[in-house]
C-alpha cells in the first residue's frame, strides 16, 4: 500500500509539473491538444494496477518545472555572490597556485552568460578575496594597494578578467582591508625609518605624512609593539605585523579615496569591507563614523558600486553598521555552526528560522530603510558547512543548509566548493583548500593549497564525478539559484511567518516584492510532512489550484507534491509557489 500510495503522488507530482510547463511556455506543445493530453495525464494518474513501475518511471521522466521557466535577471544589487580565494581556485600555469587567468578561464562554471543553458553555477557576482601585493598566502596584509599579487598575475590579467565577467553581467567586488596593512607596506617602514632618525624630536607630518598613517606612540598599550631600533611603538591588534592604521587622518582618507577611485574606474563592482569593527576598535561610534565616510566617498565615485562590510557581532551590534548608509553587512545571525540554519536542521523548531527571517526587515530597517541583507552560511574564516552534519541524513542536511541560505532575501553569497560539499575545519588553511575539480591532486588547474593546509580527505566526490550524478549537491545547488533567479520575490522580497500554517518542522514564509506574492513551504525535518495552506492567501486569493509550483528542492528521490491546497513534503524539502 504504501507503494502504490508513492507511485500516485508521484504521479499526481508529475501531472501538475507537466500543466505547469505547458502554461509557462504557452501550449502544451507536439501537437497535442490541452484536453488530449489532460486525458492522458489523468489515465496515468489513476490507471496504477498492474503499472506501478511503468507509472513511476514516467513520473520520474517529467520536465523539471525549472527547465520551462525563464530567468528573470535584474541589474541591480540583489546578486548571488561565489566567493573566490584565487590562490587555491584554479591554477592555470602550474606553479600550484591559482591564478586569476585561471579564474578568467573557468569563468564558464560560474556563470557562462549565457541565460539558455544550465550548465553554470548561476551567480552573478564574485566576491574576490584580496588580490594585492602581501607577504602573506591569504593576503591580508597589503603592500600595495594600487597592484595585483604577482602570483595571481598582472594588472592586465585583472583587467581580462573584469572584462569576462561584465560580458556574463557578473559583479566583481574586491575584498578592502584598511583596518591595517602589511608591515612591509611602503608607507609603514618609511614612517618607522623617520621615527628612528628623530631623536627626541617629535614627528611631523610635514616632513614624513606617513608617520601619521599609523598609530605611532611612546606609551604603549594593549595590542603595542616596539619599532625596530628605536623606542617608538605601533598599535596591531591583530598580529605584529598588520600595524594598524590611523583612519581619522584627513592625508590617509584622501589616500583611501583615491584607493577606491582607481579600482572603481576600472571597473570593479564595488568592495568587500574587512573587518569594519576594528576600525577603531574600542568604539563602535567611530567606526561607524569612518564607515559612513567611506560609503558617502564610494556611493560619489560610483552610484551603483556594492558594498558589504564584516562585522562579526551579534545581530544586535552588527545592526547599527547600517546607520552608516552602506548597502549590506554580513549576517552572522544565520551563519556557522552555531547559526539559525545549522540549529535548525540539527534540531531546533523550523520556527527559529522563519521568525528570524521575518524580523529582519524591522532589525535592519530601523537603522537603513534601504538595506539590503547579505545572508551566507561560511566563508573563509569559518569550518565548512559539511562538518556541522554526522550521522544519518547527513547529506540532506547539506543541501538543505544550501536551500535555506540561498532562498534568504538580500544578496546571497557562496563559499567557493560548498557547492561541492568540501570539508575544511580547524586551521585557517584547512578552510581554504584547492578547489575540488578532481580527486587526481594532478589533474589540469588543481592546486596545491596553503603550504601548512593539514592532510585530509573529501568526504563528497570532486565535481568531476558530481557532475554526472543528477542527485549530488552540485547540482542541487545549482538548482537552488536557478529557482532564484527565476524568481525575483526570493531575494527581493519582504519576508513574512506565517505561524499558523507552520509546525515544528515546516516553516512557511510568504514573500512580497512589487506587487508580486510568492510562498515559500520547507520541512527541514527527517519526515514526510503534510501542510494545508488552503487558508493562506497568495496574490489577491486563496492558495488553491491555480497556485502554481515555481520550483521544488527535494534531497530523495521523491518529489514535493502540490494538490487542492495541500503540499506534501518529503523530507528535507523546498516548495515555492506562486
Amino acid at each position: 500500500m504504501m507503494r502504490d500510495n508513492r507511485v500516485k503522488r508521484c504521479a499526481a507530482a508529475g501531472l501538475a509539473l507537466t500543466m505547469l510547463v505547458m502554461t509557462a511556455c504557452g501550449g502544451t506543445g507536439g501537437g497535442q491538444t490541452s484536453s488530449e493530453s489532460g486525458a492522458a495525464d489523468s489515465q496515468a494518474v489513476t490507471d496504477t494496477d498492474g503499472a506501478a513501475q511503468e507509472t513511476e518511471q514516467a513520473a520520474a521522466e517529467q520536465p523539471d518545472i525549472t527547465d520551462s521557466i525563464p530567468l528573470q535577471i535584474i541589474d541591480d544589487n540583489y546578486r548571488t555572490y561565489y566567493e573566490v580565494f584565487v590562490y587555491s581556485f584554479y591554477d592555470s600555469d602550474g606553479d600550484g597556485i591559482g591564478d586569476l587567468e585561471g579564474l578568467t578561464e573557468k569563468l564558464d562554471y560560474i556563470n557562462d552568460g549565457d541565460d539558455a543553458t544550465d550548465t553554470d553555477l548561476g551567480c552573478n557576482g564574485i566576491w574576490l578575496m584580496p588580490v594585492h601585493p602581501s607577504p602573506t598566502y591569504h593576503k591580508y596584509d597589503v603592500t600595495d594597494y594600487y597592484a595585483i599579487d604577482p602570483a595571481y598575475g598582472t594588472l592586465d590579467d585583472f583587467k581580462a578578467f573584469l572584462a569576462a565577467c561584465d560580458e556574463r553581467g557578473v559583479k566583481v567586488i574586491m575584498d578592502l582591508v584598511l583596518n591595517h596593512t602589511s608591515s612591509k607596506h611602503p608607507w609603514f617602514i618609511e614612517a618607522c625609518e623617520y621615527l628612528c632618525e628623530l631623536g627626541t624630536a617629535e614627528p611631523d607630518p610635514a616632513e614624513c605624512p606617513y608617520v601619521d598613517y599609523y598609530h605611532f606612540t611612546k606609551e604603549p598599550g594593549s595590542g603595542c609593539y616596539q619599532v625596530e631600533g628605536c623606542n617608538w611603538y605601533y598599535e596591531a591588534q591583530f598580529w605584529s605585523e598588520m600595524p594598524d592604521l590611523n583612519l581619522g587622518c584627513e592625508a590617509l582618507r584622501d589616500e583611501i579615496a583615491d584607493i577606491t577611485g582607481y579600482w572603481l574606474d576600472m571597473g570593479v563592482g564595488g568592495f568587500r569591507l574587512d573587518a569594519v569593527k576594528e576600525y577603531y576598535s574600542d568604539s563602535a561610534p567611530d567606526s561607524i563614523e569612518f564607515l559612513t565616510w567611506l560609503t558617502d566617498t564610494v556611493k560619489s565615485q560610483k552610484e551603483d558600486a556594492y558594498l558589504v562590510g564584516e562585522a562579526w557581532l551579534n545581530i544586535q551590534a552588527y545592526a547599527e553598521y547600517y546607520k552608516s548608509g552602506i548597502d549590506s553587512l554580513f549576517d552572522f545571525q544565520f551563519a556557522g555552526a552555531e547559526g539559525v540554519i545549522a540549529k535548525v536542521l540539527n534540531g531546533s523548531s523550523a520556527e527559529r528560522y522563519g521568525t528570524a527571517v521575518a524580523e529582519l526587515d524591522q532589525t535592519f530597517g530601523q537603522y537603513n530603510e534601504n538595506y539590503i541583507d547579505a545572508p551566507f552560511y561560511t566563508n573563509h574564516d569559518m569550518a565548512r558547512s559539511v562538518g556541522y552534519y554526522v550521522g544519518e541524513n547527513a547529506e540532506e542536511r547539506v543541501k538543505m543548509a544550501g536551500a535555506l541560505n540561498l532562498m534568504m532575501s538580500g544578496s546571497a553569497f557562496v563559499y567557493y566548493g560548498e557547492e561541492l560539499g568540501m570539508r575544511g575545519s580547524g586551521k585557517d588553511e584547512n578552510k581554504r583548500a584547492p578547489m575540488y575539480w578532481s580527486k587526481n591532486a594532478d589533474a589540469q588547474g588543481m592546486c596545491d593549497g596553503p603550504a601548512d593546509m593539514d592532510d585530509f580527505e573529501m568526504k563528497y566526490d570532486s565535481l568531476e564525478e558530481q557532475e554526472q550524478d543528477d542527485s549530488s549537491i552540485y547540482h542541487y545547488f545549482k538548482k537552488a539559484i536557478r529557482i532564484r533567479n527565476q524568481n525575483p520575490e526570493i531575494a527581493r522580497g519582504s519576508a513574512e511567518y506565517l505561524a499558523d500554517v507552520s509546525s515544528d518542522s515546516v516553516c512557511v514564509l510568504r514573500k512580497s516584492y512589487n506587487g508580486s506574492e510568492l510562498l515559500l513551504v520547507f520541512n527541514t525535518g527527517a519526515k514526510e510532512q503534510n501542510v494545508d495552506v488552503s487558508t493562506v492567501t497568495l496574490n489577491g486569493h486563496q492558495v488553491d489550484g491555480q497556485t502554481q509550483v515555481r520550483g521544488m528542492l527535494t534531497t530523495q528521490e521523491e518529489p514535493a507534491a502540490f494538490e487542492d491546497g495541500a503540499a506534501v513534503m518529503p523530507p528535507y524539502s523546498v516548495l515555492v509557489l506562486k
